[in-house]
């Protein structure tokens, strides 16, 4: 069971130390250039934040690699969500000391929420460790590196009011041509007690809509098919000109009158480019609108699912944890998405063993997962973050082995409610999306479907990047087996 849930664990929107950057080294005679290796852990946020990192140090002579050995630089863009997290990470440090002896020229750095959230105490601890900077920090990364070469240590953590990157094309890195990131706000207002986001990235900004249509478009020219609009909370976008989301309020008359929200950002990128996959993470309950669900009915290219984050079952827990929402209200939400977009598919993020949960709590969140029935989900043992309000207010009295046994249950149930959904696809033909060939054979390609499936089918004369319409025969919990017959119309 323990290998089970580690596997559901895992976000869809979480990178592991899986992702470095692109071998694109070439016969160069330029001397000048130097070796970047970069690793990305956590949320999709950090994956999207190294590309833009790797467009950073482009333009001073860096070109990526996906040997550690050949790098100048290494650079680990880490998250600080789960005490797991930070533990990866520095296990991951002790490993560079075998690099650092072979070649002491290398530079070590430290980027994203860990590194804002522990500041001096990485350098301090880590011995190897030369650089050390924050979310809202990475155009500063080249002076940072000058000082280091100076044999200076440097640290760069300030958060910003303003800073989005939206004159920053990202440098796509790993990437399969088909899938892409783009980053639409940054931040987070919402200070639940358990999140250390509010911290490690500030208060929420959103990013100009027309640098968002311009990057929409240019990665259309480039022949991605899907994009993912980002941030903490996407469903908190609000342009007005610039500017914090909480100073709104203080917008002149116009700016309010011709600001634009999610629903209007949707709609932009969906009308711009048709051809398109359109998806969007993260989603917050409270602020998740119907205009947004009615935009989503609209635009055949904006995929029909929603990752909702509900983290507990029971309004006591949810009060505890400061989430905006009750348990009636975010039934009241599903169910006017399903009457919206009765296929629209919900995957959420579960929480057990928050300080006070007792096992009436837990019940009340097994019973919303089986009224919900969710596609998906992705389930966490309550971890204690220094500098939360949790931390600072909330004792962890739930027992170890108590969270375990929780968390397994929710697991349990979460498969039986995937199979249930994954069945409602048999003898139905589904458009999918090829990404890249199969995990378990060669012979299959992999993709999604609108709703956020994996699709395994038989390659035949198909390739990655078509749209491809396929016959739906078999399935397990996670995974839609079946039989293209035929490009789909969007191609």
């Amino acid at each position: 069971m323990n290998s089970e849930v580690k596997k559901v664990e895992k976000n869809p929107y979480q990178y592991n130390g899986d992702y470095t950057l692109i071998d694109n080294e070439t016969n160069s005679n330029n001397l000048l250039e130097k070796n970047l290796y970069i690793e990305s852990y956590g949320c999709a946020m950090n994956f999207s934040d190294s590309e833009i990192v790797a467009s950073v140090l482009s333009k001073k002579g860096y070109r990526t690699t996906n040997t550690i050995t050949n790098a100048d630089l290494i650079l680990l863009n880490t998250c600080s969500i789960r005490e797991k997290a930070e533990e990866t990470i520095r296990k991951r440090l002790k490993t560079f000391n075998s690099i650092k002896k072979i070649n002491k020229q290398v530079k070590i750095g430290i980027l994203g929420c860990m590194a804002e959230r522990l500041k001096d105490k990485l350098i301090e601890e880590e011995k190897i460790v030369d650089l050390v900077v924050g979310p809202d920090a990475y155009k500063d990364l080249p002076n940072l590196i000058d000082d280091v070469e100076k044999g200076e240590k440097a640290i760069n953590v300030l958060l910003s009011k303003d800073e989005t990157y939206a004159d920053v094309t990202p440098e796509r890195l790993n990437s399969n041509g088909v899938n892409a990131f783009i980053s639409i706000t940054r931040g987070c207002d919402n200070m639940c007690t358990f999140c250390v986001v509010p911290f490690t990235r500030g208060r929420e900004r959103s990013r100009d809509p027309q640098s968002i249509i311009e990057e929409l478009n240019d990665l259309r020219a480039k022949g991605y098919k899907e994009i993912t609009l980002l941030g903490q909370n996407v469903d908190s976008y609000l342009w007005y000109g610039g500017g914090l989301k909480k100073d709104f309020h203080k917008a002149s008359e116009i700016k309010k009158s011709t600001a634009i929200n999610f629903a209007k950002l949707l709609e932009l990128c969906a009308l711009s480019q048709p051809k398109i996959r359109i998806r969007f993470s993260t989603s917050n309950p409270q602020d998740m609108s119907i205009d947004v669900i009615k935009i989503m009915a609209k635009y055949n290219n904006i995929c029909n699912h929603i990752h909702l984050p509900v983290q507990s079952g029971s309004n006591k827990i949810l009060k505890a944890m400061n989430r905006q929402h009750t348990r009636e209200e975010y039934i009241d939400l599903i169910k006017n998405i399903k009457n919206i977009i009765p296929e629209c598919s919900i995957s959420h993020d579960m929480i057990v063993g928050f300080p006070g949960e007792t096992e009436e709590d837990h019940k009340k969140t097994l019973q919303l997962m089986d009224t919900v029935k969710y596609a998906f989900g992705y389930m966490f043992k309550y971890s204690e973050r220094p500098g939360t309000l949790a931390h600072r207010k909330l004792k962890d009295n739930v027992e170890e082995s108590t969270k375990k046994r929780r968390l397994n249950e929710i697991v349990e149930l979460q498969q039986k409610h995937s199979l249930i959904r994954t069945k409602e696809f048999l003898n139905k033909t589904v458009e999918v999306l090829i990404e890249k060939p199969s995990k378990k054979s060669k012979l299959h390609w992999s993709g999604r479907n609108s709703e956020n499936t994996v699709v395994v089918f038989p390659k035949e004369h198909y390739k990655v990047g078509d749209f491809v319409n396929v016959k739906i025969t078999d399935c397990t919990s996670a995974t839609l087996l079946g039989s293209a017959i035929g490009y789909s119309k969007n191609n």
